[in-house]
């Protein structure tokens, strides 16, 4: 219950909340695939094995305010040219980098400018179990007129195209599959045992994070993702329809129809009881005749059915991926 009551007072999911109502109320406004689409990283589909890092600095990182943002900036253009999804949430792989200071020299004006010599050093790491699985070092040079624009200029030298750089990547995007291969059953056994506590979202969570490059073990996750959804599909059925419910013998009015059909609006025709929910449509449609603009949900025409689920168990996913998001980053191990 925790973690489901966390999703629906934090995702905008088209055809299951829309933010801002008490859970179990929101009514459904955007198409499931636009709102799985703007929760998923932009350049994914471009991406080799559906890969995807999350960028982070260390917050003990002493850069330069601006310099920090395009560093970030840059780091997402490495991961990119080289085949992997740069998420702007949290995800447990990420990529970070370092700058070590070599030396710092005042440059004689006008105007008077800072030139650095540095050391930019990648890494690709796990942050849960703080393991690192690739790295390289780059030296750098930037001159400025301050400190911030010394960095950036610094950081300009980062070429995502560089072989060591490219190399990096290869051996990071290597590490991150093996890791899945070899930790799927695991992953799925822990997704399966969360789902029976009904912590849904961390359960899709894990299994939509598995990347297809991870083969035999993608193809377990999408089965079982789609078993999962499913009670996630019927137990949100169960609760909705139980409130309709109790909304329309509250009030068998007009008001008591509109309560009521705010709830059913959450439930969908593969829901195992929609059954039910029909028999009470045709009831408060009956007593409130044309008073009661409503229309059971559908899903969306000329759109692959399982599609849909599909896209709409990794939106789940991704907001809950950005709801464990750390609210600073202290990464000493990541050295």
């Amino acid at each position: 219950m925790r973690s489901l009551h966390k999703t629906a007072a934090t995702l905008c999911l088209s055809w299951l909340f829309v933010c801002g109502m008490p859970f179990g109320v929101q009514a459904a406004t955007v198409p499931a695939q636009t709102a799985a689409t703007a929760n998923t990283p932009a350049s994914t589909g471009d991406t080799e094995y559906g890969i995807v890092l999350s960028v982070l600095l260390d917050d003990n990182e002493e850069i330069p305010h601006n310099a920090a943002q395009y560093l970030s900036n840059k780091l997402a253009q490495t991961i990119t040219a080289n085949g992997v999804g740069a998420f702007d949430g949290f995800s447990r792989f990420f990529i970070t980098a370092r700058l070590g200071m070599a030396t710092r020299d005042i440059v004689p004006g006008p105007p008077t400018q800072i030139a650095e010599n540095m050391e930019i050093t990648l890494y690709i790491a796990d942050y849960f179990d703080q393991k690192i699985f690739a790295t390289t070092t780059i030296n750098a040079k930037g001159v400025g007129t301050n400190e911030s624009k010394a960095f950036i200029n610094a950081v300009k030298n980062l070429n995502p195209h560089a072989a060591p750089v490219a190399d990096f990547v290869r051996k990071g995007k290597a590490k991150i599959i093996d890791y899945y291969r070899a930790q799927c059953d695991n992953i799925i056994k822990k997704a399966q045992s969360l789902a029976t506590q009904k912590e849904y979202d961390e359960a899709l969570y894990l299994l939509t994070s598995i990347p297809d490059a991870a083969g035999d073990c993608y193809d377990k996750a999408l089965a079982a993702t789609a078993a999962i959804y499913q009670q996630y599909v019927d137990y949100l059925c169960e609760v909705n329809l139980a409130h309709a419910k109790a909304a329309w013998a509250a009030e068998q009015n007009s008001t008591g129809a509109q309560k009521a059909g705010v709830f059913m609006s959450l439930i969908y025709p593969d829901a195992g009881c929609y059954g039910e929910a029909q028999a009470l449509y045709a009831e408060i449609k009956g007593k409130v005749l044309d008073d009661w603009k409503f229309e059971m949900k559908k899903w969306q025409d000329g759109v692959d059915l399982e599609s849909q689920r599909i896209e709409a168990a990794r939106a789940i996913g991704v907001a809950y991926g950005k709801g464990q998001q750390p609210t600073t980053y202290v990464m000493g191990w990541c050295r």
